[in-house]
């Protein structure tokens, strides 16, 4: 069996470097590898101000499948960078509702669960999510359930809203993987 292959979206500006960091640590540790994509695909700068050189642009997601025909999981970084880059791109829905579909595991962090609400992929569904207003809105028009958990999982769907929680959540995916 090939290695398992990650695909991590990171907002271009502020992300979270602790998620980003320990869930690819968690990742990589087992054996899976990661793709890590951007908007632009240029050097991003976390909260914490860690500059960082994605793989590529999200645009060209498919180009780092290494022949596979979906990848293992996708999974949204958060950060206050979220907002502006996570929540307006129009492809990272479509990438999220294909892998869905495909039966894949998808994720995501803090402000990016609204990636999942605007994919309409999390409707009816308890999510972990940051007690931020534009982001309890956006879950609450897409029918969402917040809940005050860490992490919640729900259909091979991970939420969570607490930025240390990188490397329960990488285990989680991997404990996914081998069911």
């Amino acid at each position: 069996m090939s290695a398992a292959l990650f695909l991590l979206v990171i907002p271009q500006n502020r992300f979270c470097e602790q998620q980003l960091f320990d869930l690819k640590e968690v990742l990589e540790g087992g054996g899976g590898e990661c793709r890590i994509l951007s908007k632009s695909g240029k050097e991003a700068k976390g909260e914490a101000k860690t500059l960082f050189q994605p793989d590529g642009m999200l645009v060209d997601w498919n180009r780092f499948l290494q022949g596979k025909p979906k990848y293992d999981a996708v999974i949204v970084i958060g950060g206050k960078g979220a907002k502006s880059s996570i929540w307006e791109d129009t492809i990272l829905p479509q990438i999220l509702t294909d892998h869905f579909r495909a039966g894949k595991i998808l994720g995501a962090f803090g402000l990016s669960v609204v990636a999942l609400a605007r994919a309409g992929l999390v409707s009816r569904c308890e999510v972990s999510a940051q007690k931020e207003e534009a982001c309890l809105k956006e879950l609450d028009d897409a029918g969402a359930f917040p809940e005050e958990k860490n992490l919640v999982v729900v259909n091979r769907i991970i939420t969570s809203n607490d930025s240390s929680t990188g490397k329960i959540f990488g285990e989680t995916i991997l404990e996914l993987l081998r069911d």
